[in-house]
Order: structure tokens, then sequence, then C-alpha cells
């Protein structure tokens, strides 16, 4: 996502649409919507043709559109059917570690500069989210490729990744134990991941907290019919499946090498789904014996990865950086919280301050057997913690504690509610995720 200030400033034109009309064809503010999205990622403008299949791919998200447009004339102005604010938001599933929980997802953010601070953005996300919560969702979600903005409207950062570097020359070996449990890779025509790669996401999706169901494009990017940004054939990629004892395809990695001139010889991995420990560990002694390669780089590594205790010498990883990989805010903290899985029993009472009023409020969280109630309290109740929706949103997957929250100031009360807290919300395994969107 795009991040953009907000102020005061005077009314704009504002469209919602979705990519495809009744009759099946293109809208027609699609290719100045993909225009004004591009300039605010920097990339090139789309080719109309290009828009076309985006349409399809957007459609098949069912995606809703959003723009803004600035009807003055003024002499050279860029076209006026090209917005200067883009928005977009599609549904789909967050495993919360107790069910796959349908959620509201944002994209495509983007605002011209010359009308920054103008308050698009605060009346975009706010009208957006209390249309979600309208609907019935509990749970919003966005991947920020800047993390100094979302806090205000009650995201917090809730998984995280790793970027990291293997050497893969003749110090990477796996230790006997893990090879022996290594799944059996064959290479494959990346166009097999096509119906594949979806059928195994699903089933890592469905094991793993914290991971979001994937749109369209997925397939078609780790197929090798699409690029990243151009729907065309990529002639670049290579591909394997992992095959468990029964003959399953339990895992995939797809990956491409970065050229003889890059030092040390690299392959980076696209993409790589397992949905067992024997896959991910036989994906890792495949892309270990690829011939004159020194190093795989991969940016969405678990921050609890397996891979170093399972290597003879684990100095052969490194962790180039962690970065927050999905950040959650919580539209209905009763069905939110409900929707989740709990390891111990007890009780607690939270005051969540939300500065958009959506799940603003007091509440007692009561947990037991594995799952919990939430109800609400009088205004004027007692609590034994006050906490923002963005924390919340942080707190919600168990990838970071309350203790540290606490410590930085972002969560107030006794100790003891603290620790109370973090009783009720560790989960056994961090949160992962590995769909961006």
């Amino acid at each position: 996502m795009k991040p953009a200030d907000d102020g005061p400033g005077p009314a704009l034109r504002t469209e919602r649409f979705t990519a495809l009309r009744e009759d099946g064809l293109a809208d027609q503010r699609l290719e100045g919507w993909f225009d004004a999205m591009k300039f605010g990622f920097h990339e090139g403008r789309a080719d109309p043709a290009d828009v076309v299949q985006y349409a399809e791919s957007y459609a098949a998200d069912a995606r809703i559109l959003t723009a803004v447009y600035d009807d003055a004339e003024r002499p050279g102005v860029w076209d006026p059917a090209i917005p200067v604010a883009t928005y977009a938001t599609m549904v789909n599933t967050v495993n919360t570690g107790g069910t796959l929980l349908p959620a509201h997802l944002v994209t495509t953010v983007t605002v011209r500069p010359t009308h920054r601070r103008r308050g698009l953005l605060r009346r975009l996300i706010t009208e957006d989210l209390h249309r979600a919560a309208e609907d019935g969702l509990a749970l919003a979600a966005l991947v920020a490729s800047e993390a100094t903005i979302y806090g205000r409207f009650g995201f917090g950062a809730a998984a995280f990744a790793r970027r990291v570097h293997v050497d893969v020359r003749e110090r990477f070996a796996l230790r006997p134990q893990a090879a022996a449990a290594a799944g059996t890779v064959e290479v494959t025509d990346p166009e097999a991941l096509a119906v594949l790669a979806p059928e195994i996401f699903a089933r890592f999706h469905a094991r793993t907290p914290g991971s979001v169901g994937r749109q369209f494009s997925y397939a078609q990017m780790v197929s090798g019919r699409w690029q990243q940004h151009k729907p065309e054939p990529d002639r670049t990629l290579r591909a394997a499946l992992c095959y468990g004892d029964g003959g399953s395809a339990d895992g995939y990695v797809c990956y491409r090498f970065a050229g003889w001139d890059s030092s040390p010889r690299t392959v980076k991995v696209v993409d790589l789904v397992a949905a067992t420990p024997e896959a991910y560990l036989g994906l890792w002694r495949y892309l270990g014996s690829i011939d004159l390669v020194e190093r795989i780089d991969w940016p969405l590594a678990p921050v609890e990865d397996p891979l170093p205790w399972a290597l003879q010498d684990p100095r052969g990883y490194e962790v180039r950086h962690e970065e927050d990989a999905l950040w959650l805010r919580v539209l209905d903290p009763a069905a939110a919280l409900q929707a989740r899985s709990y390891a111990a029993d007890g009780s607690v009472t939270l005051e969540i301050i939300d500065p958009l009023g959506l799940a603003a409020g007091r509440w007692r969280l009561t947990a037991g057997g594995g799952s919990a109630a939430v109800e609400p309290l009088a205004p004027g109740a007692a609590v034994d913690l006050v906490l923002g929706a963005d924390v919340l949103g942080s707190l919600y997957l168990g990838g970071t504690s309350a203790r540290t929250l606490a410590a930085a100031g972002r969560l107030a009360g006794e100790p003891e509610a603290v620790q109370r807290l973090d009783r009720l919300m560790a989960r056994p395994v961090r949160p992962y995720c590995i769909t961006h969107f």
C-alpha cells in the first residue's frame, strides 16, 4: 500500500466501481485508475490490452475500486479521467488460529502528490472501514509499504517475516535427521502450478495462523503465465514440486536465476509454499543442490524458521532484515476475539480506544477450553487494561506480547493484568503471512 497525508481540503468527486461491467467488458474508468495507481507506485503506464486481463483478474477477486477525480480545468493538466487518488478492497480469509475468518483487505491506495493534505486518505479509509463493519466483517487487513501512518486508523503490525540469504556452496547440507525426513522433489513445468499451487496453498493456509487467502493473480504469476508487473509470460521462471510418501504434491517452489553478473551467483525465490514440514525441508534440499549457484535469496522466511536448525552449518543462514508482513485492524472486537483460539483459561477486562469509533468500548474477555466469550461492559465499568485499536491488532494473532507493548508505553495496566492477557493471547507458533495484496 502507498500511504498519503491527510488534512482539510475541498471535496472532490469520488466514484466506486467494479472492474467489469454487467456486459462483461472492462469498465471505461479502469484504464485511468491503473494509470493513477502505477503513477503512485512509480511504475510504467499500463498497456490498454493488459488492463483487459487485469479486469478479469480483479473481477475474480470481487474487488471494489474507488477513484477520486479533480474536475477543475487548468491548462495542460494531466487527463482529468485519471484519478488523483485510488483505493481498492476485496474480501479473503485470515487464519486466526481458530478459524478462517473473512476479512476486509485494503490495497492499492495512492494519492497524487499535488493532492496531499486535503483529507483524501482519511475520508476514503474512514468511510470504507465503517462500510466494512456494517457489512459484518470483523477484521480489516493491509500490507503497508510504510509504517508511519496506518496506526492512526487503528491498524497494528500483526505478523512478521524475514529476508534471508542462504549460502549453498560446499558448506550447505542438511543434518542426517532432516535429510531423512525431507520429501522427494522433482522439477516441474511452472504451468503445472496453475492448478497445483492453489491446492497446496489452501493446505498451508488452513494450518498456518496469520496466513491470508490469495488473490487470482498468484496462480498466474507462479505458473509463469504472468510477470510480476505485466500479464505476459515469464520465461525466466523455474519450478519444483515436493511429494510426500503417498505421492501427493505437498509443496512447491518457483524461482529465477539473478544472472551471471550477480555476485555471489544468486537464485531468487519467488514463492515457496510447503503444506508439511517434510516438504519444507525437501524444497530447501533441492534449492541447495542447484548447480552453479552460491546463494539463495528469500524475502519471506518465517521468523521461527526451522531451516537453520536443520543445517549442519547454521552460520550459512543469514538474516538480512525483518519486517512487518501483515497489519490488522479489529472492526468488531467480540466477533474477532471469539474467532481465534486460546491456549489458557482466564478472564481480563479491556478498554479499547478507537479514533474511528468502530471497536471503542469496554469489554470482558473470558477464555476456557480453547475458545472465548466476549461481552460488552458498561461505559463506566472498571477495567484491567487500556489499549488502542492498533495495539489490539498487533496482539490479535499473538505475534507481539502484551508485555512488550506495555514496556513501549502502548498498553496501560498493572503488571499482573498484562501477564494475564499474555497468557490468554499467547500462541504456540508465531503468525506467518506469505501473501502480498
